[in-house]
């Protein structure tokens, strides 16, 4: 599986209900989406990680000044101004490394042994195979609110 490191930080951020951005930094208006890139605004910085809300087409986590992937539009929504921490953005990225492994593929099986070969993986309550966000639990922690 491969993932974007926007959208790693989109899916992590909603995990953990904080998207590092403060009331005041989130701008409501009409924003329009022309050649794939966001126009009218000037409250972002080159480098600067940002969230929409309110798009038909492009909700999600964006770098500003990278090449995306947006669509054409002009939408009624907000454009969230993110100030994420480097020590949550290396967080992301051993998700990422994580996600992408064989270590995350999905089993139906939770060990096995054939010709000197054996591996077990680690388990819930349920006995489901965890996933990242049982794995990255203890990390996660400090960066976790209980509203967005």
């Amino acid at each position: 599986m491969t993932i974007t490191k926007g959208e790693a930080l989109d899916m992590v951020c909603g995990e953990v209900k904080n998207y590092f951005s403060a009331h005041e930094d989130r701008i409501a208006g009409e924003y329009t989406i022309e050649s794939g890139e966001l126009t009218g605004v000037d409250f972002l910085q080159d480098g600067q990680w940002f969230r929409i809300v309110g798009s038909t087409f492009n909700d999600g986590v964006y770098k500003w000044g990278e090449e995306s992937s947006l669509q054409d539009e002009t939408f009624d929504g907000a454009v969230w101004a993110m100030k994420v921490p480097m020590a949550f953005l290396n967080l992301c990225d051993e998700i990422i490394t994580f996600v992408q492994s064989d270590a995350s593929t999905p089993s139906p099986f939770t060990s096995e042994s054939f010709a000197g070969y054996s591996y077990t993986k680690a388990v819930n309550a349920y006995g489901v195979a965890v996933g990242w966000k049982e794995i990255f639990v203890d990390k996660l922690k400090r960066w976790r609110r209980l509203i967005v």
